[in-house]
């Protein structure tokens, strides 16, 4: 792939007297350094969907794909450093000045980011203050109306090698950045007691009632109902702890100090938003904050019409839905991560797998079975880490990867049969066993029971929507399997895992009797991914019916490199289509493009 020209959000971060710090004690200030890239900075870049470019000894070039994201990234840096400076002193602290501009970038073939984009952004982070964050005048317009920002406006400036002066301004930090909110209610007593409840052993959230801003007290109905769907929805994931709606609604028309509210209902999240409403249109803002910090996970606005309000209630609930229960998810395993390995239990080592279960690559797989397996020796009747490992075994298989012991079919069958007898009420366990039953059982009819009974639980979930298409196209349903692929692509859109939902809508089509949108599909998964492949076993057929014999010999090429000595009967045995003329029309699209018996 050459270069490509993009208009992107960039971050320069440099920390204050670097030289100054390194010269007076190097291994303790490269230590420390270590320590806050692990442990603050690249959590919070990877919270708010950035992607480092590069990094000097002392500093970073970070895109992201949104201004906000930026922003919000710097703030929690830099409030974090503010926590962690507190009673050193001034000689021992290390503070990073920060720059944020959104511009013109090219995007070389390495990932690498060049031109004005990031060269003004470096600029800027050069004239800003220890410990503050200067924003262009594109990158401010961007965040002025989204944020609540203290700002000074330090006028037009020349940068340093910037041909035109820059209007800069810079951000007071010390307090997270939150959603633009009306002014609310002077605050009252609080109904409930301002004890502090203990946390729960697993991710708990409270979703607050939101803000009617409109001024019609009829939106005060539909903020309500709103809020109690999402509050049922959220509350169909058993690997969460949801607070009940009689509960939250007792901060219902009050201002809420949400770390308060979070200490009295004893949760670690919060979810609140606003409704406003001009003409016959709406707007719903909403946002996630770890109330232990403060930090804002999450946050979005959805816009829609009245004409079918009921309508608008529910795709505001998956969209809302959707995000949040991944993000608390990433959220988890961030904390999990950082925890010193001797208080691990159960459900940490759980946590900690699940990056390495979806790096869908055959030294993580192994990492993560094996944190998955300390995890069921601390509670042999975990479902999730059952189902999880099951999983890994089954990718094993599946891909062709060296084998984890001597029968890793029987072993990926018996731990999926033990995670359904022990959590037979859990959405997530039953669509990872009922999957891994058909891809290693080809036990078709006891693995559809358990995806269906987990949509039947929660059909929120992007996860299940998505390990539902696999088993329904496998197991001869491609139609059924299309309903649920495209449910799983409206759930999580945002997906760093999007090539499989993109495959396995390709596979619905291909064995549906539509060739050109497979192709397209399975290009736009390789495009994302190139090294999955799945990918290809749907690339190369879906060549193949186009007679597009060239491509499809490139495409097995590749194959080739990624599962060498891969053959026809090989697929035949990995393959676990359920309906033979399905399983047939792939395998002769690999011969025809000349995979070897």
């Amino acid at each position: 792939m050459g270069e490509a020209r993009k208009l992107a959000a960039i971050l320069a971060a440099d920390v204050v007297g670097y030289s100054r710090l390194a010269s007076a004690d190097e291994d303790r200030t490269l230590a420390r350094l270590r320590a806050l890239r692990s442990d603050l900075i690249d959590p919070t870049i990877a919270v708010h969907n950035g992607r480092v470019v590069k990094r000097t000894g002392d500093g970073a070039i970070v895109e992201f794909r949104s201004v906000v994201d930026a922003v919000r990234c710097a703030i929690e840096v830099q409030n974090g450093m503010v926590e962690r400076n507190a009673g050193l002193p001034p000689e021992r602290r290390i503070e990073f000045r920060i720059g944020i501009h959104l511009g013109d970038v090219v995007e070389e073939s390495d990932g690498d980011l060049m031109g004005d984009g990031v060269n003004i952004a470096s600029r800027l982070e050069g004239v800003a203050a220890p410990g503050a964050i200067c924003l262009s005048e594109d990158a401010y317009r961007q965040v002025k109306a989204r944020l609540d920002l203290s700002v000074s406006d330090l006028g037009q400036t020349q940068l340093k090698n910037i041909a035109e002066p820059l209007r800069i301004y810079s951000l007071e930090v010390g307090l997270a950045a939150k959603a633009a909110s009306a002014p609310r209610a002077e605050p009252v007593a609080p109904a409930v007691s301002s004890a502090t409840m203990a946390l729960p052993d697993k991710p708990s959230i409270a979703v607050l009632p939101f803000t009617n801003m409109s001024g019609d007290p009829e939106q005060e109905y539909f903020a309500d109902g709103m809020v109690e769907d999402i509050i049922t929805a959220l509350s169909r994931f058993s690997q969460l702890f949801v607070i009940a709606r009689n509960s939250s609604f007792t901060y219902k028309g009050r201002a809420v100090d949400v770390r308060q509210a979070a200490r009295e209902l004893g949760v670690r999240y919060v979810l609140e938003g606003s409704v406003r409403k001009s003409g016959d249109r709406l707007r719903i803002t909403g946002q996630l904050i770890d109330a232990l910090t403060g930090n804002h996970l999450w946050a979005d606005r959805f816009d829609g019409g009245l004409e079918d309000v009921f309508d608008l209630q529910d795709k505001i609930t998956e969209s809302v839905v959707g995000a949040v229960e991944p993000t608390l998810r990433k959220a988890e395993i961030e904390r999990a991560r950082r925890k010193p390995v001797e208080n691990l239990n159960a459900y940490d080592h759980y946590l900690r797998a699940l990056p390495h279960v979806y790096a869908f690559r055959p030294d993580e797989n192994l990492k993560g079975l094996e944190l998955l397996l300390k995890a069921i020796d601390f509670d042999p009747a975990f479902p999730p880490a059952l189902a999880y490992a099951a999983w890994c075994i089954e990718q094993r298989l599946t891909r062709g990867w060296s084998p984890f012991g001597r029968d890793d079919a029987g072993t990926a069958i018996a731990l999926s049969r033990r995670a359904l007898a022990a959590g037979g009420d859990d959405a997530t366990t039953l669509v990872i066993t009922g999957f891994v039953l058909v891809m290693v059982g080809r036990d078709y009819d006891t693995g559809l029971d358990a995806v269906r009974r987990a949509l039947a639980l929660n059909p929120g979930s992007g996860l299940v929507a998505l390990l539902s298409s696999f088993a329904m196209v496998f197991a001869g349903n491609p139609e059924d399997a299309l309903v649920q692929a495209e449910r799983a692509m409206a759930l999580n859109p945002l997906d760093p895992g999007f090539f499989l939902y993109l495959t396995s809508t390709g596979y619905c089509h291909l064995l549906s009797g539509r060739p050109d949108q497979a192709l397209e599909l399975a290009r736009r998964s390789a495009a994302l991914y190139s090294d999955w492949d799945s990918t290809y076993w749907l690339l190369v057929p879906a060549y193949t019916q186009l007679d597009r014999l060239e491509e499809a010999r490139t495409a097995l090429a590749k194959l080739l490199t990624l599962s060498p000595g891969i053959t026809v009967s090989a697929l035949r045995q990995l393959l676990p289509f359920r309906n033979s003329s399905s399983l047939n029309m792939i395998l002769d699209g690999f011969r025809k493009a000349g995979l070897p018996e």
